[in-house]
């Protein structure tokens, strides 16, 4: 009971090693399945009666889930993002035209005359991920990117999603084709998303990419 209410880091590198007794009982499957309920991390297999291989691995990856990219809502301008092309008028950041599906999300960035793209790198060991978990478990790792165009302008949008080796080399990447829009369009949001599964042992970066351009070469903001 006392290693449910100890930080869980604690249990495994510091009550795990005190001894063979309390090895034992930091590696049973019942302390991570309890630490599971009360923490509110529930398997998606669990409706169909199907149990984590892992439980404690599937508590540190449940614990470390979450959205590893920063400043998605541009909410601190252009700041944790990577400028690759600034051309046109370059970048801005605007207040969203139509409203977002996540009522949180206020502003935007928005693309100008002539190519403009962003990147951000993400270390998943810096971000909790280490690599027994990476290479053993290979968790999945879903991407998802929300773009919209303007109603009065066409543009275009693109992507591209690389999981890198510690030399930074591709070892699995997503680079769907480029979609157009054309002017006088519906201005609606719309979602790419993609899940890497199986990629295979080595994985230590996510290297995320994106952008879009006027069609129209508009002076100003026109573009995704």
């Amino acid at each position: 009971e006392i290693f449910v209410h100890l930080p869980a880091h604690q249990v495994v590198h510091v009550c795990r090693l005190v001894s063979r007794e309390w090895m034992a009982l930091v590696d049973t499957e019942s302390l991570w399945r309890e630490r599971c309920r009360r923490e509110g991390y529930q398997h998606r297999g669990d409706a169909a009666g199907q149990a984590p291989k892992d439980w404690k691995a599937f508590y540190f990856l449940s614990k470390a889930r979450r959205n590893l990219l920063k400043n998605t809502r541009a909410e601190d301008g252009i700041k944790d993002w990577v400028i690759l092309a600034n051309m046109g008028d370059g970048w801005k950041v605007e207040e969203v035209m139509k409203p977002h599906p996540n009522e949180g999300t206020t502003k935007n960035f928005v693309s100008s005359y002539n190519m403009c793209m962003k990147s951000q790198l993400v270390d998943l060991k810096k971000e909790g991920y280490n690599y027994h978990l990476m290479d053993k478990l290979q968790p999945h790792i879903r991407i998802s990117d929300w773009y919209a165009p303007r109603w009065d302008c066409s543009c275009e949008y693109e992507m591209r999603v690389e999981l890198l080796n510690k030399k930074k080399k591709p070892i699995d990447v997503f680079a769907p084709a480029k979609i157009y829009f054309e002017q006088w369009n519906d201005q609606n949001w719309s979602e790419m998303t993609h899940v890497f599964k199986n990629y295979g042992p080595g994985v230590r970066y996510v290297n995320f990419v994106h952008g879009g351009q006027d069609k129209q070469f508009w002076k100003g903001w026109y573009g995704i």
